[in-house]
């Protein structure tokens, strides 16, 4: 084996490899929130809980609505960049962004806070995994395609579920962490700080920490050298700066969206009586603002792929038929994953929750104190085995019917879950394990059908936009997770009880979004057996 060949093997390993660890990193800051969130907002909110039982949830979503939309605006500008300046520096800014972002919700003193930088820090989470996923799959060959795919969902969940295990860490030794704080000369009342409310602040902080390593690896990946042929082309010519306007006008109305959903707007309409003309029209408003904002982020988020296929085409490089098709691609990707995407920050991504409300309610002796954490693992564990076997199922039997299959079993699954069980644990956990291991495969279908729907001058964009603008579709719903909550709530006397009987019947409804997806994925190509296209 030649030199050269030598360092072709050992840099498509170092990409693997490097990629993998961003992908962990990427889902250990994901996972952050829904573990740590409960905690985070009761001690954020104490004033206004006290007058609004509610706020809690109400900003729960807000911030996860947050996050999707700061992760769809990601996947797009990260993956223009990439499409830009390459994949390696792009990957390396993207996870610059969410390191140093999540460290600082740490410092949050306000829920806002948490909102605002959750916000910036997704937009490096999307363009992280669609920056990795484009790498990857150029570098490594075509019959690797199904198991790399595998390898990249099972990477997020393995972060997924080292938060669990660090907050079960945390939880056990917090009282003799905090001695250690206060031994090496920390003040009292900032490591009262930290370790308050089972060390949330200590759990967002070391988000940042091992990212920041993976930026350094960075430095000794190969770039790709479709993209480098690519560039050499002038096919990257056809990208203009400019064209990102588009994506922050998208972002703005994918922002609107939320914030026609989100508590200061409740709190608008509470001021008015239920049969007050005033009130009518405000709900009218909010339903034609969302239909608008959504029209926007659609149009906005499209807008640079929009402008650079059509230089691409009037230079001669596209068709106009090419244009078209890559277009209803991207617009057919983005429902594909919306549809899951909706199905886990609506539905399943309030599990570990609601499995805390549930053990609230053993005695004392038997209540496992740590049933969000055993919750998370559970469900880890089962998503790291899903996401292999679906990727793997799909270079068997195809990408469609793999889809069609997912989509089932992830509604069957949920409902038993929510539906079939009305106390915390071993049937609980076992129910979790199964629904998140099938919810959680179709991220290890996604890098293995998105990237072969696009060439490699607008596959990362592309791909990025398909994948992240989902996140803006269930960004939405998931805000209508509290909604449906208050809606099964009604009629129950005791507050204390709506996240135990309540809830589940909110999950179970919003499960149904994933029958949707069984039609709408024969409208896609079967890409099975082709090779990626150039």
């Amino acid at each position: 084996m030649s030199l050269s060949a030598t360092v072709s093997e050992k840099g498509k390993w170092m990409a693997l490899l490097a990629a993998l660890l961003g992908w962990m990193f990427d889902g250990f800051e994901i996972g952050m929130f829904p573990l740590v969130g409960p905690n985070a907002l009761k001690e954020l909110l104490t004033d206004e809980l006290a007058t609004n039982s509610t706020a809690k949830d109400q900003w729960f979503g807000v911030i996860m609505a947050t996050f999707l939309i700061g992760a769809a605006t990601g996947g797009v500008v990260f993956g223009w960049l990439g499409d830009r300046i390459g994949r390696v520096r792009a990957m390396s800014l993207s996870i610059l962004t969410y390191a140093i972002f999540t460290g600082l919700c740490g410092l949050a003193t306000q829920a806002w806070h948490i909102a605002a930088l959750r916000f910036i820090a997704s937009l490096g989470m999307g363009g992280e995994w669609s920056l990795g996923v484009a790498l990857v799959t150029e570098i490594w060959p075509n019959r690797s395609r199904a198991f790399l795919a595998g390898l990249i969902g099972a990477a997020a969940n393995v972060g997924f579920l080292a938060v669990g295990l660090l907050s079960l860490v945390l939880v056990n030794f917090i009282q003799g962490f905090g001695e250690f704080l206060s031994a090496i000369g920390i003040p009292e009342t900032t490591v009262e700080t930290l370790l308050r409310g089972d060390g949330w602040r200590l759990l967002m902080i070391a988000g940042a920490l091992p990212a920041l390593l993976v930026f350094f690896i960075r430095l000794f990946v190969p770039e790709s050298q479709k993209w480098e042929a690519a560039n050499s082309d002038q096919e990257t010519s056809y990208w203009a700066t400019q064209d990102l306007l588009g994506v922050v006008v998208g972002a703005i109305g994918a922002s609107a969206m939320v914030a026609l959903w989100s508590p200061a707007f409740d709190q608008l309409t509470s001021s008015y009586s239920i049969d007050s003309p005033a009130l009518s029209w405000l709900r009218a408003a909010r339903l034609l603002g969302t239909a608008v904002g959504f029209a926007v982020a659609l149009l906005g988020y499209m807008y640079p792929v929009f402008r650079y296929l059509g230089r691409a085409t009037a230079a001669g490089h596209l068709t106009a038929a090419d244009r078209s098709r890559y277009l209803k691609r991207m617009m057919l990707g983005a429902c594909l994953a919306g549809i899951p995407l909706l199905g886990t920050w609506g539905s399943f991504q309030w599990a570990p929750k609601w499995a805390i409300s549930l053990a609230s309610l053993l005695p004392a002796a038997d209540g496992p104190y740590h049933a969000k954490e055993y919750t998370q693992i559970a469900s880890s564990l089962g998503a790291i085995i899903g996401t292999i076997l679906a990727a793997l199922a799909g270079g068997a039997i195809g990408r469609r019917p793999t889809y069609v299959i997912l989509c089932i079993g992830s509604f069957l699954s949920l409902v038993y879950m929510y539906l079939a069980n009305d106390a915390y644990g071993p049937k609980l956990l076992a129910s979790v394990f199964v629904a998140g291991g099938v919810t959680a495969a179709f991220y290890g279908w996604f890098p293995l059908y998105l990237p072969e729907l696009f060439p490699t001058s607008i596959r990362a964009t592309s791909q990025g936009f398909a994948y992240n603008f989902g996140r803006v579709l269930s960004a939405v719903g998931s805000l209508q997770t509290a909604v449906l909550i208050a809606y099964f709530a009604r009629g129950i006397a005791d507050s204390s009880r709506i996240e135990v009987e309540a809830f589940p019947r909110a999950g179970a409804a919003l499960a149904g979004i994933y029958l949707f997806g069984v039609a709408l994925i024969w409208l896609g190509p079967e890409t099975k057996g082709k090779p990626l296209p150039d």
